[in-house]
Formats: C-alpha cells, structure tokens, sequence
C-alpha cells in the first residue's frame, strides 16, 4: 500500500493530534473528579489515560494545555493544590453526561451539577466519586511531569491506586468484571467514540506460558496463500504442536484457491482445530493423487 510519510515537527499541532488521535485508539476514558483548595469540585474527561502497573497500582492520565491558548486544565490545576484523584470508569449509560461535564465551564462550575451526576464520598481522599459510574478508582497523585509548555503540551499526572469501588452488577461468577456487563466506552478519532458490546467483542487466548509453532513452520502453500489472511496465518500458527486428526466426512475442491477459501471461513469462526484437519486431509489426498 501508498505510505504517506511525514515529519511530526513539520505538521501544525492541530494536525498532528488529529492524526495521533485518529491513529492511536481506542482510547480508555479517565472521567477526573478532583478538588481545589476552595472544596470546589471538578469534573473532566480524558482519553490519554491507561494503567501502568499492578504492583504498585499505578494509573496515569494527561491533561493537556489547550491547544488554542496553551493554558492548564482545571483538573491540572487542582491536582496541583490537592493531590488527590477520582478515575471514573465510563461505560455507555453515562455517555453522553460525560461528553456535557467536557464543556469549557468557568473555573469554580460544578461539572457534576451541569451534567446531572450524583456525588458519592470517597473513602480515603477529598475528591467526590460518580454514583452512575461502574468503576471507580480513588488514587494519590505521586507525581506530575509536565511535557511541554506549549498549546497541546500534556502533563502526566502519575497517580497510585489506593481503593477501588466495584458495582456487583458487573461481577461474573469467577469474580471477575464481566466484559459484557460492563459496557465500556472509549474514544477514537474526531467526535468518534467506541462501544466495546456485541460483536465487537472477541476473545484471543493469551500465549502466557505457551509458544505457537509460528508462521514460519506453517506448510508452505498455506504461508504464502493469497486467501488467507495473517489474522488466519496466527491463529494456525498459535498451537503448540500441529494437531493430528482428519475430517469425519471429506469433500473434493476444484482447485487449491477453493479450498483456501474454505479454510478461511473456518479460521474466520475461530475453529482452529476443524482446519488443521482440512489441511492434514487436503494435502495428504493430494499427494496420494499425484503418487497414483
């Protein structure tokens, strides 16, 4: 494919965040509850957000100067005076409340107020927690480092998780999060968002203690094939050992571009297994053609 490449000291700001904001995601949402010295809340969403480590539980978000007057956010502000943090996690029911609470409010406007949240005391830290949301995470800030000075310039606010409040209604059977209870939003490029429900949901078992054979040890028609996809290449290249085995019932193809078409609609459903038996039978019946 055409590549356009570009220096990112030669693109105007404006432009080099739409490209990193359109390229980069989708991006969680830290929904900031903080607090001044005056005991005046704030609240603010921001999608440069992740979490960064287990132990200690570190959470990192970035409230970045504004790229029309280069000033601080409020939520940059008052992590200043107290540093203390509330991470709502947003889900879809609160979505577009949170998109309001983003409005340029005056310093000092009760964003909870202005997009209909209810307040709710946190445990261990001033800043209020947000009843609607599912998640939420009363965090320290450790420390901020700021990047720059200029308009779009972020400000890590490096935060340690101290307590986390968990809605049961999101809870599995293992007492884990369910990720289809949950309903998490995220943000992509421009106004786009991104809802993690339905069919855009799907699992890839993780290769923890496992090696996959690799595409490098795959046979070589199905490596190179101009069918298959290199999503279909790892998931036959993820066992660990090829598995034996042929199909109860075979069929015949026309030709070997059939075939990989075949494969792919298998692979494409997730069913590994079903098509290393195709390969072993396709390939097999074949060179016992050629040898008759």
């Amino acid at each position: 494919m055409n590549m356009i490449s570009l220096n990112a000291k030669d693109i105007a700001v404006p432009q080099l965040h739409a490209y990193l904001l359109g390229a980069v995601g989708p991006r969680p949402i830290a929904f900031a509850s903080t607090i001044n010295l005056k005991g005046e809340p704030n609240l603010a969403p921001f999608s440069f957000f992740n979490v960064f480590s287990a132990n200690p539980p570190v959470a990192v978000f970035s409230p970045s100067r504004s790229g029309r007057t280069g000033s601080t956010k409020h939520t940059y502000d008052n992590v200043r005076e107290v540093p203390e943090v509330v991470l709502n996690i947003v889900n879809y029911k609160m979505v577009q409340q949170m998109s309001l609470a983003s409005s340029p409010y005056a310093k000092g406007v009760d964003e909870f107020v202005k997009a209909g949240f209810e307040k709710v005391k946190s445990d261990l830290i001033a800043p209020f927690r947000v009843k609607q949301s599912p998640v939420t995470l009363e965090c320290k800030v450790t420390e901020i480092k700021e990047l720059g000075q200029g308009g779009g310039a972020g400000n890590l606010v490096i935060c340690e998780v101290l307590r986390l409040h968990i809605s049961e209604d999101i809870i599995d059977e293992k007492g884990n999060i369910d990720q289809k209870k949950i309903d998490l939003v995220a943000r992509m490029g421009g106004n786009w968002y991104c809802r993690a429900s339905g069919n855009a949901l799907f699992e890839i078992e993780k290769p923890i203690t496992t090696c996959g054979i690799g595409i490098d040890q795959l046979p070589e028609p199905i490596r190179t094939s101009k069918v298959l996809s290199g999503n279909n290449l790892g998931l036959l290249a993820s066992v660990e050992h090829i598995p034996e085995g042929i199909p109860e019932e075979a069929r015949d193809f026309s030709s070997e571009g059939q075939f990989h078409h075949f494969l792919r609609e298998l692979l494409d459903a997730g069913n590994q297994q079903d098509a290393w038996s195709w390969i072993h039978f396709y390939y097999q019946h074949n060179n016992e053609k050629k040898g008759a």
